[in-house]
């Protein structure tokens, strides 16, 4: 029996949705799953996402809208652009599920509206935080400054998230161990400058 009121299950589905996606990745979704281990007909989560790959652009969307918070935030605390990628490795961390799917294309749907406006959303952010530390740079200089800070963010992110950073051993040659710290040391390098922890 479907004892979820209107717009709860939509959540519900979501969080469970998660919950597998961090635990065995996207290709374990299922949305009958989904429906059993919330205890709702089968055919309640089709209703509101209308197929796994429905469900994954929502999750998308969703995470684009989580990252754009923070950087907005950022942005309007007038915090350092450095910053902003710190928050980048730190939302992909703190939300495996959401970045894991965000940037695998194949899993959604590309003409969701709901997922264009999150996404250019949060691009946008970070385009706005580059244009704020070099506001006399051509187009092709920003450009290519977003390119390596997110390259190297997500990267950073990626590393840490596959297990492969902890193989490394790179906490112990830096001698840092919170991954904030991490990154505000390899993005400061980045801005020509060390960045160590703000600590």
């Amino acid at each position: 029996m479907d004892t979820y009121h209107h717009g709860n299950l939509r959540r519900a589905a979501l969080d469970r949705a998660l919950k597998v996606v961090a635990e065995r990745g996207p290709q374990a979704l299922s949305l009958r799953e989904i429906a059993a281990d919330l205890g709702v007909s089968h055919t309640a989560p089709r209703h509101h996402f209308g197929s796994i790959k429905g469900l994954l652009t929502a999750i998308a969307a969703e995470g684009f809208d989580m990252l754009r918070g923070r950087l907005v935030a950022l942005r309007e605390a007038g915090a350092p652009f450095l910053e902003f990628g710190v928050a980048y490795v730190e939302f992909a961390t703190e939300n495996p599920a959401h970045f894991t799917v965000m940037f695998q294309p194949t899993l959604t749907d590309p003409n969701d509206s709901s997922l264009t406006e999150a996404s250019q959303g949060a691009f946008n952010e970070l385009r706005a935080g580059v244009a704020a530390i070099a506001p006399q740079s051509t187009t092709e200089l920003a450009a290519a400054l977003v390119t390596a800070s997110w390259s190297m963010m997500h990267g950073l992110a990626t590393l840490d998230l596959t297990g492969n950073l902890a193989r490394s051993q790179i906490r112990e040659l830096l001698g840092l161990s919170d991954i904030a710290d991490i990154a505000r040391c390899a993005g400061g390098l980045l801005g020509g400058s060390q960045g160590g922890s703000s600590s």
